[in-house]
């Protein structure tokens, strides 16, 4: 009646498993930035960066689970050699690095749009107003949203760099080439 989707033969579980490693490693980092940066006390901050952090991760593996199957063979193989054998062939370096960037970039948009996302949801915006306070309120949310707007942008940019500086050495240091 209903066909159930097959479930793998082999599951990645390295791959899941160092997901994971990266989550942990990534939150902590990014909640100090946050926190430092925009002023949040620690609970605020690491509610934040967990947000960021699993909605982006589920973003990327729901895009890596839609591109797969659009891939060539050679990069199907070579990605397969990464991630169960940590092989890496060495014509597909350059291509790794150029996805490297687009993932970083991509992360750090899909972060940025997630935190705004989070603030706008959780704050009392829909509260009723005085109409007299209404005109002075507006200027000065105005210059308020558009100073914490750059604020945001900075600090995401920041914490992404920061927890991709430190999963890239996490990743030298497994892979033995530092």
């Amino acid at each position: 009646m209903f066909d159930l989707p097959l479930l793998p033969k082999v599951v990645p579980l390295g791959a899941i498993l160092f997901s994971f490693l990266f989550l942990l490693v990534s939150i902590p980092l990014e909640a100090y930035i946050l926190n430092s940066v925009l002023k949040f006390d620690k609970k605020t901050s690491s509610f934040y960066a967990i947000c960021m952090n699993l909605f982006s991760n589920v973003v990327g593996w729901i895009i890596f689970f839609w591109i797969e199957p659009f891939l060539s063979i050679r990069l199907r193989t070579s990605l397969m050699n990464l991630i169960f054998f940590d092989q890496i062939l060495p014509n597909t370096i350059n291509l790794m690095i150029l996805t490297a960037f687009i993932v970083f970039f991509g992360t750090f948009v899909v972060k940025s749009f997630i935190l705004r996302a989070a603030l706008i949801s959780l704050t009392d915006f829909w509260k009723k107003q005085d109409e007299s306070d209404v005109q002075k309120f507006l200027s000065r949310r105005g210059f308020k949203m558009r100073l914490q707007t750059k604020n945001i942008f900075t600090s995401v940019l920041i914490a992404n760099a920061v927890s991709y500086t430190a999963v890239v050495l996490i990743l030298f240091l497994i892979i033995r080439i530092v």
